[in-house]
C-alpha cells in the first residue's frame, strides 16, 4: 500500500474535486559523490608499486597520485571480519562476524553474518537515494546458505546492494569460478580458452552496470562495492603476463624486502629509521635453499605479481570508463586490502591448496613436476611463506596474525573534486571500522538510529575526513583492539600491546608485548620489561574493549572445516534427495560424505550410443570423488589430491533404465571399502585406503562435471549423455568411530 503519510491533498468521489500528488523522489544532497569501495585480498603491505614492490600496478597506483595514501591504516587480519567492518563502520565481534563467515562458532560475536541491528553502507546510502552494487567477493553470508536455495537475507540483495555479479566464498577459481548474479547461480560467460578470467569479468560487469545506472539515472550518485580475488589463492593469471614477470624476482625473497623498504623510505612512506624485522619463523634463506625448490618458488611469486598487474590492467579500463563518461572527477574511490599476506600453505608453496587443507605434507618434486601449470586453470596455487614475507615488508608475521603483517595494511583515497593535496601522504592511525563513517561524512548522511523497525550499533568508527586538508593533524582516533584465533593486540595513543596465542595455552598468563609504534614502525623494540605499567595500562584497556565490543568468550578452538555442522544446517542431515536439474551445491553446503559409511543411489535412463560424462562429480582436478560413465562402463573414481583410486563395472552399460549404488563401508579413520552396484548386483569393489578430511574446495555437479575435470577420464567430456531423475544420499551414524576390524561383507 502506497505510503500517504505526507498526502495533505485532497481526493475526492472524481478527478474534478482531487488534487493529485505524487511521491517525491529521494535523492542525496547536490553534489554527493560517487563512492567506489576496492577491496584486494590477501595484498600485503608493500606488494602496490606505490607502497614499495615493483610489481606493474600503475592503475592502482594513480589512485594514489590523484589522492592520497595512508601508511597507518589498520584491518582486523582476516577477510570476512574486515569487510563486515567495512560495510558496517562496526568492530566485527560487535556485529556477529568475530571469525570467517565459513562458521557459525555458537557465540553471538560468531555467527558468520552481520547482524540486521547494523545496517551496511549500501543500506544507508541506497535509503538517501544512491544505487547500490556489489561486484566480485562477498564472503558475508553463512556458505552453506550459498546455494541456490536461500536464505538470501544475507547475499548482498538482502543487504542493501540491487545488483551483485561475483563470488560467495572466499575464494574461486578465477578461470573456472562459481558465479552468482543477484540471487541464482550462473555459468561463466566463456572458457579458459576463450580468454576467461574472473578480474576482467568482474570488470566488464561493474561497467556494464555503471553504464545503465549513468545512462537511465544520471541524477543518481551511486555506491559500487567491488571486490577482486587478487591475490587471495589460488593465484592465476593469463600466461602472457607470468612471461612478463620470468627472472624479476631471481634475487630471491630476503633481498626483495630489503628493496621494497628502500623504495617505501625514499618514497616517505616509512622513516629513514626503519629496519627490517628478522625473518619469521619457518622461512629459510634465500641462499639456502635448493635449486629445484627455488625453481618453483620463483615460478610462484611471478604468478602472483602477474595475478596483481592483470587484475590493475583491468581495474584501468573502469577509471578510464569513469573519464569518459565524466564520472571520475567526483568519485571517491577507497582502496584497501583486506588484510596481510598470506600463509595459508606449507613453507614452499603448493600447487594445490587443498593439500594443505588436509594437514598433507608438500614436497618440492611434486610442485616441480606441476611447474609449467602453475598459474594456469588446472592449478591452485599459494606462494611459499618466504614471498609472503616479502610482501607485508618491513612487517611481522601475516594474515591471522595481530602484528603488524597481519593487521598493517595498504589504503588509497582518490577524490579529485575534494582532495587537493595530490600525492601526498598521510601517517595518521586509523582502522577499517572508519571508511564508512568518512563516507557518511563526506555525504552528508547520518547513520540511522533505527532501521526496519530494528535498533541499531552506534556507528564505532571515526571520520578521517579531516585528513583530507591536514597533514600534520593528530590522529582523532584514539584506541583501537585487534583479536583472532586467540591472537589480541590494542593500539592506544601511539601504544600497541600484542600477543601471539599459542593454541591451548593460558589467556591469562601468555606473554605480550609492548611497542611505541609512533616511533617504531615494524615493530622491532619489544618495551614490555621496560614498561610495566604501560604494558598492564594496556592489557587492562583490552579487556574494557573487549567488553565493550562483545569478544568474549575467547575461542582458539579448531572449528573451522569441520563436520559437525550446526542444528538445523543443511548438513545436519543424514539422508538428501536430489531431483535433477538441479543447480550446483557448494562445497560447504553438500553432504558431509568424509569419514563416515555412507551411500549414493542414482536412478539413470541411458539410450543406445549414449556418450560418457559424469553423474556427478564432487570436487575437481584437486580433489573430490565422482560417479561417471567412461567407455560405456559405471565408475566411481576418488581423487586424493592427485591419488586416483578406480571403482571400475565389469561390464558395460546397457540401454535401458537403471539402479546405480556407490557404497562407502568406513573402516578406519578416513580410510573405508567402497563397492559399486548396477541394478542391486555388485559390479565393482576395491578398497579406498585414503579420503580427505576436506573433500573439495568446489561443488557438488549433478548431471555435469566440474572444471577442471576430476579425473583425466573426464577431460573433453562435462553432461552425462542419459537422464537423471533422482539422486539418493544416504550417511550412517559412525562418524569419528574407528572400527576394531575390517567387514565388508
Amino acid at each position: 500500500m502506497e505510503d500517504r503519510t505526507q498526502d495533505v491533498h485532497n481526493i475526492g468521489r472524481t478527478h474534478h474535486e482531487s488534487t493529485r500528488w505524487y511521491v517525491p523522489k529521494v535523492l542525496p544532497a547536490e553534489g554527493s559523490p560517487n563512492v567506489i569501495y576496492v577491496v584486494l585480498d590477501d595484498v600485503g603491505y608493500s606488494d602496490l608499486r606505490c607502497f614499495g614492490s615493483d610489481i606493474e600496478t600503475p592503475n592502482f597506483d594513480s589512485l594514489a597520485e590523484q589522492g592520497l595514501r595512508y601508511s597507518n591504516f589498520h584491518t582486523t587480519t582476516l577477510c570476512s571480519p574486515t569487510r563486515a567492518c567495512l560495510l558496517t563502520g562496526r568492530n566485527h565481534h560487535a556485529v556477529g562476524m568475530r571469525y570467517l563467515a565459513n562458521v557459525d562458532m555458537g557465540w553471538p560475536s560468531g555467527r558468520g553474518a552481520i547482524t540486521p541491528h547494523a545496517a551496511t553502507i549500501a543500506e544507508m546510502l541506497k535509503e538517501k537515494g544512491y544505487s547500490t552494487f556489489a561486484v566480485g567477493k562477498w564472503h558475508l553470508a553463512p556458505t552453506e546458505d550459498a546455494n541456490a536455495a536461500g536464505p538470501f537475507d544475507q547475499w548482498p540483495l538482502g543487504r542493501g546492494f540491487e545488483r551483485f555479479y561475483g563470488f560467495m566464498n572466499g575464494g574461486t577459481n578465477h578461470f573456472y569460478p562459481e558465479l552468482v548474479e543477484d540471487n541464482r547461480l550462473i555459468s561463466a560467460p566463456k572458457t579458459p580458452e576463450e580468454g576467461y578470467h574472473l578480474s576482467g569479468d568482474l570488470v566488464d560487469r561493474a561497467i556494464q552496470m555503471l553504464s545503465n545506472q549513468i545512462s537511465l539515472t544520471p541524477d543518481k550518485p551511486f555506491f559500487m562495492h567491488l571486490c577482486f580475488g587478487a591475490g587471495h589463492f589460488p593465484h592465476q593469471a593469463p600466461r602472457h603476463m607470468i612471461e612478463k614477470y620470468r627472472g624479476r624476482f631471481d634475487h630471491g625473497w630476503d633481498e626483495e624486502r630489503v628493496r621494497r623498504l628502500a623504495n617505501q623510505k625514499a618514497s616517505g612512506l616509512v622513516g629513514a629509521d626503519v629496519e627490517l624485522p628478522p625473518s619469521n619463523a619457518g622461512v629459510a634463506r634465500w641462499e639456502e635453499v635448493g635449486a629445484d625448490q627455488k625453481a618453483v618458488a620463483l615460478r610462484f611469486q611471478e604468478t602472483y605479481a602477474a595475478f596483481l598487474d592483470y587484475t590493475d590492467a583491468q581495474f584501468g579500463r573502469l577509471l578510464e570508463f569513469l573519464e569518459r563518461t565524466g564520472r571520475r572527477k567526483n568519485t571517491l574511490i577507497v582502496l584497501i586490502s583486506d588484510n596481510g599476506a598470506s600463509v595459508d600453505c606449507g613453507p614452499e608453496g603448493t600447487t594445490n591448496v587443498l593439500r594443505w587443507f588436509n594437514q598433507l605434507p608438500e614436497s618440492t618434486s611434486d610442485n616441480l613436476a606441476q611447474i609449467d601449470e602453475i598459474g594456469g586453470p588446472n592449478s591452485y596455487t599459494n606462494y611459499p611463506w618466504g614471498w609472503a614475507q616479502a610482501s607485508n615488508t618491513p612487517l611481522k608475521l601475516y594474515k591471522s596474525y595481530t602484528h603488524g603483517g597481519g593487521v598493517r595494511d595498504p589504503l588509497i583515497v582518490s577524490w579529485p573534486k575534494r582532495i587537493s593535496d595530490k600525492g601526498s601522504i598521510r601517517h595518521q592511525f586509523h582502522h577499517v571500522t572508519d571508511i564508512t563513517p568518512t563516507v557518511l561524512d563526506v555525504c552528508g548522511v547520518s547513520a540511522p538510529e533505527t532501521y526496519r523497525g530494528l535498533s541499531q550499533l552506534p556507528i564505532h568508527g571515526v571520520s578521517f575526513a579531516y585528513s583530507f586538508d591536514a597533514a600534520e593533524t593528530p590522529t582523532r582516533k584514539q584506541t583501537q583492539y585487534f583479536e583472532m584465533y586467540g591472537h589480541r593486540g590494542i593500539w592506544h595513543k601511539g601504544w600497541k600491546a600484542v600477543t601471539r596465542h599459542v593454541p591451548g595455552s593460558s589467556f591469562e598468563t601468555e606473554q605480550w608485548e609492548l611497542y611505541h609504534l609512533d616511533r617504531d614502525f615494524a615493530e622491532l623494540r619489544d618495551l614490555a620489561v621496560n614498561e610495566p605499567e604501560k604494558l598492564q595500562e594496556l592489557k587492562e584497556r583490552w579487556w574494557g574493549e573487549a567488553g565493550k565490543y562483545d569478544v568474549m568468550p575467547l575461542d582458539d578452538s579448531d572449528n573451522l572445516f569441520k563436520p559437525n555442522p550446526k542444528p538445523g544446517s543443511v548438513r545436519g542431515r543424514n539422508r538428501y534427495v536430489y531431483y535433477p536439474p538441479i543447480s550446483s551445491i557448494p562445497a560447504e553446503a553438500a553432504p558431509l560424505t568424509q569419514d563416515v559409511s555412507h551411500s549414493i543411489s542414482v536412478d539413470i535412463e541411458i539410450d543406445d550410443g549414449c556418450p560418457d560424462g559424469a553423474i556427478l562429480t564432487a570436487g575437481n582436478l584437486h580433489g573430490g570423488y565422482g560417479l561417471l560413465v567412461a567407455g560405456k562402463r559405471l565408475q566411481y573414481v576418488y581423487n586424493y589430491c592427485g591419488d586416483y583410486t578406480y571403482l571400475v563395472a565389469d561390464r558395460p552399460l546397457q540401454p535401458g533404465r537403471h539402479s546405480v549404488k556407490f557404497v562407502f563401508k568406513k573402516t578406519g579413520k578416513l580410510s573405508g571399502h567402497g563397492s559399486l552396484f548396477l541394478n542391486d548386483e555388485e559390479v565393482a569393489a576395491a578398497p579406498i585406503p585414503r579420503v580427505l578430511l576436506r573433500t573439495s574446495l568446489a561443488p557438488l555437479t549433478i548431471g555435469s562435471a566440474t572444471q577442471p575435470p576430476l579425473t583425466p577420464k573426464l577431460s573433453g567430456i562435462s553432461a552425462f549423455g542419459g537422464r537423471l531423475t533422482r539422486v539418493v544420499y544416504e550417511l550412517g551414524t559412525d562418524r569419528g568411530i574407528v572400527p576394531e576390524t575390517l567387514d565388508v561383507d
